[in-house]
């Protein structure tokens, strides 16, 4: 009999707040694969496979599109044993297994479970987690923009886990950077030295992993491959809030989001109707904003992303057939007005949108 455990498998857990940067060093790190036979394993938070259509549609050969698997049926740290698990199953019952395995979280998920995960029988002896990433957004650490109320975070001092007023999106942050073996910081850009500074204080208050800058995404496979820390033994000792403060076996949820999808028409001028979004945003503290923009006379999609206000535009690759469409998928708090962004969404484009 094969001895599994003297091969296990590498996997990488990727992990980060919403809009960090996940999917851009993912996409880098299979274009620098090296000839390694990589599986992507992809959770959204919505019913829009948008990260897994953008990294399918990158053409890289030691990735197919056979590689990359999305689990869409909410935050994977909420569908470990219906979910995860018959999905890792799948995977090392393929005749050709691949070298590494790469799993981005959804910007919602509590990676704590998911790790733990991978002590369950069948899934140990095969697969070790090489370790867990998290991608910070350090621009928007800086302005504050990881919570809800910028107002109740000051993101430039060390955060005090015991505070019972911290927004669910604040302790999020951390139990991410908990569960972290190395952080990369994104998006770092446009941060002067002691803007740096204070982020790094920031995330060193949560975590002893460390750190490396990352220039737009782009760091070698070598950087975020081959870590060897088996953090499924490890991840015991890095304990959420929600473990920390409910550990009578109560289950978690997340109420506190919501997410849906906008269908529309095609878009004739992409730049009025992204300022639109913007302002839309604004208006409803909306979270996570991603999708496709059908723009008439393009042969190339134009994918939409962004966290906040913040929204960024770029065409990736030409449409197939039968999927020309304009959807969006927003995240938000629960109570956020779903039909009043349905109806400025319309009014963006002058045409009625699906409700």
């Amino acid at each position: 009999m094969t001895d599994f455990r003297t091969k296990r498998i590498p996997a990488t857990v990727i992990t980060g707040f919403l809009g960090a940067g996940k999917t851009t060093l993912i996409r880098h790190l299979l274009e620098k694969a090296d000839g390694r036979r990589i599986a992507l394993i992809i959770n959204e938070f919505g019913d829009l496979g948008v990260d897994g259509e953008i990294l399918k549609g990158c053409g890289i050969e030691t990735c197919g599109e056979d590689d990359v698997i999305e689990l869409t049926n909410g935050c994977i740290c909420c569908t470990v044993a219906d979910d995860f698990i018959p999905t890792m199953n799948a995977l090392l019952a393929r005749p050709a297994l691949p070298d590494h395995i790469v799993i981005e979280t959804s910007g919602l998920a509590l990676p704590q479970p998911l790790v733990q995960a991978f002590n369950w029988p069948g899934i140990t002896e095969r697969v070790t987690v090489d370790g867990v990433v998290t991608v910070v957004d350090a621009s928007a650490v800086a302005a504050g923009r990881f919570a809800p109320d910028p107002a109740a975070v000051d993101a430039q001092r060390q955060a005090d886990p015991s505070l019972d007023h911290e927004s669910p999106l604040e302790e999020l942050f951390e139990d991410q950077l908990r569960a972290a073996d190395l952080i990369v910081l994104n998006k770092v850009e446009a941060l002067e030295a002691a803007a740096l500074a204070d982020v790094k204080a920031t995330v060193a208050h949560s975590t002893k992993a460390p750190h490396v800058v990352s220039p737009a995404g782009q760091l070698p496979p070598d950087v975020l491959l081959g870590l060897g820390a088996a953090t499924e033994t490890l991840i015991a000792t890095r304990k959420s809030h929600h473990e920390l403060e409910h550990e009578d076996g109560s289950e978690h949820d997340h109420d506190e989001f919501h997410s849906f999808v906008v269908d529309a028409p095609s878009v004739a001028d992409p730049a009025a109707f992204v300022a639109a979004l913007k302002e839309i945003s604004a208006r409803h503290d909306v979270l996570r904003l991603k999708g496709f923009l059908d723009v008439p006379g393009k042969p190339m999609r134009l994918v939409v992303q962004g966290v906040g206000t913040r929204l960024s535009s770029s065409f990736d690759r030409p449409w197939r057939a039968d999927e020309r469409a304009t959807r969006l998928v927003f995240i938000a708090e629960a109570d956020v007005d779903e039909g009043r962004i349905r109806e400025e969404v319309a009014a963006a484009l002058g045409e009625p949108v699906a409700i």
